[in-house]
């Protein structure tokens, strides 16, 4: 039986410059297990918390998210009070105004996003410092896109354990 190869190991994606393929790699992997995942996923589940740690729904919520704000602040831009509020939904577990398909899709657009950024992006400014948040902390452009990486991987493992946890226990 042939298994699906994960993206990293399907060779490189030419559009991306070769220091940036594992980010590229990485944000399209998470996008694959992510409408995997969520295919056929109860609504009623979304937002239950086993254990007390976060929801399905918070993780779709804060990929979507965290995606936007870190290439954000890669672009040394500002968050903009949209971002804000976004940001202050995320955990806020209601079932009211979300669907798993709107959710699964604002993160497949924000991973477009993303992609795009990655595709122009130039190796000279990878270096160059970039503040974040208010307190302006330090980290660079390459610390912040590989930061989005990583951290959308975690958060696709973590939202995998609790999908099937919850859908295990219901």
């Amino acid at each position: 039986m042939s298994q699906k190869l994960e993206v990293w190991q399907r060779g490189p994606s030419p559009e991306f410059i070769t220091v940036l393929q594992p980010i590229a790699h990485a944000l399209l992997q998470a996008r694959e297990e992510i409408n995997e995942y969520m295919q056929h996923f109860p609504v009623e589940l979304l937002w239950l918390r086993p254990a007390n740690m976060a929801s399905v729904g918070f993780h779709l919520q804060h990929l979507s998210g965290v995606l936007d704000r870190v290439f954000t602040y890669a672009r040394a831009e500002k968050l903009t009070d949209f971002q804000f509020e976004q940001l202050y939904e995320e955990g806020k577990d209601s079932t009211e105004g979300y669907s798993i398909n709107a959710l699964v899709e604002r993160f497949n657009k924000q991973v477009d996003l993303a992609l795009q950024q990655l595709k122009y992006t130039d190796e000279a400014i990878l270096g160059d410092y970039r503040g974040i948040g208010r307190a302006g902390l330090p980290s660079t452009v390459i610390g912040l896109l590989f930061h989005a990486a990583e951290h959308t991987m975690r958060h696709v493992g973590q939202l995998m354990v609790t999908a099937a946890v919850v859908k295990e226990k219901h």
